[in-house]
């Protein structure tokens, strides 16, 4: 056995430290955790470097496309590189193929906001995002990440996990880890009321005014899980989301038949297909 299979993965990263690419990493990771534009001085303060150490950096990632300088005030934010990139062998191609046409026709139906979430390090994932047709609506960025715990895609993606798999993402959240024992137990018994009615709903969550239904894309057996969430705003006539369910929910299942993550209804079984007709 090769000695190095013996370290572990601190005392590899020690090991075969490259300076270089950590303080790249370390820049490219800050910037995705606080979703700002951020200034060069306010880079260095934040990773504890001088000014003159990530200068070299922040020029040579923006000069192959990963980051952007704003030309008035100079702040560097993260372009969509890294997501596209992600993309290129991702296993989400399928599934974001599948659903962007489908949730087209959804926004324009309902003239609603829509957008598709997974779980991607713990973090809800935007995938994709399709925006309502009306002058006033809501937008979240697609690549964007959130709190799985105090967003609505976030918790019908963890309704959809097993408990074993769901307690190991939560146990890395140090927000839960904080959380007292009651509203623990509050919040496991929210995702399991989620699951049985098969979608989560919220108003004024994030900010005042604004509105929030899910339902999960495909069974809890899928080994990909996806949500699909509407998004919108609070007005005097409405809306009322739950008129907007089914049409929610029959986007959501067609999405997982078309990405493969569910057999259409009325279609044969695997075996029954390889079985052939009886006789």
């Amino acid at each position: 056995m090769p000695q190095d299979a013996l370290l572990t993965l601190e005392e590899r990263r020690t090991k075969y430290s490259v300076p270089a690419l950590e303080k790249a990493l370390d820049v490219l990771e800050y910037l995705s955790e606080q979703a700002v534009p951020l200034t060069q001085a306010q880079l260095a303060r934040a990773l504890n470097r001088q000014a003159g150490e990530i200068f070299r950096m922040l020029a040579c990632l923006e000069s192959r496309g990963y980051l952007r300088r704003e030309p008035v005030t100079g702040a560097y934010s993260l372009t969509l590189k890294l997501f596209e990139l992600s993309r290129t062998h991702s296993p989400y191609e399928v599934l974001l193929k599948a659903a962007q046409p489908l949730m087209r026709s959804l926004a324009e139906d309902l003239r609603e906001s829509c957008h598709l979430c997974v779980l991607h390090r713990d973090r809800v994932l935007v995938l994709a995002q399709e925006e309502s047709p009306r002058p006033f609506r809501l937008s979240v960025e697609v690549g964007s990440l959130h709190s799985p715990l105090h967003t609505t895609s976030g918790r019908v993606l963890l309704a959809s996990m097993e408990e074993t798999e769901r307690e190991e993402i939560l146990v890395r959240d140090l927000e839960w880890r904080r959380e007292k024992p009651a509203l623990r137990a509050a919040f496991i018994k929210r995702l399991a009321a989620i699951r049985a009615r098969g979608y989560e709903r919220s108003e004024g969550e994030r900010f005042v005014g604004g509105l929030d239904i899910g339902v999960p894309v495909g069974p809890p057996e899928s080994s990909i899980k996806a949500a699909l969430t509407i998004a919108t705003l609070k007005e005097k006539s409405g809306p009322d989301l739950e008129t907007m369910l089914p049409a929610l929910q029959t986007c959501a299942d067609v999405i997982a038949v078309h990405a493969g993550l569910k057999r259409e209804e009325g279609a044969p079984s695997v075996d029954a297909a390889n079985r052939g007709p009886e006789v």
